[in-house]
């Protein structure tokens, strides 16, 4: 099986990852009212880093309801994914030390790693969309951040979870587009 074939099996079979993306934006929405409440940031930073708890329960469920195979057996590139997504938790002593240090940062932090986190899988999925929003999230997130002040930290969640409807949207457009092809 050619390279190409390969990757458009995965995102095909996959569904491009939008089973996990829809999960993540469940948790970003969670994110953003959990920033709305009028509680100390220390708490909302905890409660931020227990909604990621959800992540893989929530991404299974979201799989299996659009139909989406996350496991990818019989493809030689099925572990990638997994490891893709584990790389991600590398950056997490980058969020505790926000968390302590500067906590009305952490969020920032959190936005600007998960988006950047996303730029793989545009090779993996052979997804033009991953390359594309990956530094469009983190750049302009980071914009976000730089005018923001401490009552209005709950507009990053917020945008995350939009820049994730805008992903998922051409993903799955991307997706389309690839069955079509497969057919013609």
């Amino acid at each position: 099986m050619e390279l190409d074939e390969t990757r458009n099996d995965l995102s095909i079979r996959g569904k491009n990852g939008t089973g996990f993306l829809l999960a993540a934006f469940v948790i970003w929405s969670i994110i953003t009212l959990i920033f709305l409440q009028s509680i100390e940031i220390h708490q909302k930073n905890i409660y931020m880093l227990f909604s990621t708890g959800l992540m893989f329960p929530l991404s299974v469920g979201m799989s299996t309801f659009i139909k989406a195979d996350w496991k990818l057996k019989n493809n030689p590139f099925g572990n990638l994914g997994l490891y893709l997504n584990l790389a991600q938790l590398v950056y997490f002593p980058i969020i505790f030390w926000a968390i302590i240090k500067s906590p009305n940062e952490a969020i920032l932090f959190f936005a600007i790693i998960t988006g950047a986190h996303f730029f793989p899988y545009g090779w993996f999925y052979n997804a033009k969309p991953y390359y594309i929003m990956a530094p469009v999230i983190s750049v302009g997130v980071l914009f976000l951040g730089l005018y923001l002040s401490g009552e209005n930290l709950w507009l990053v969640p917020f945008s995350m979870a939009i820049f994730l409807l805008c992903l998922i949207l051409w993903l799955y457009l991307d997706y389309k587009r690839k069955i079509l092809k497969k057919l013609i």
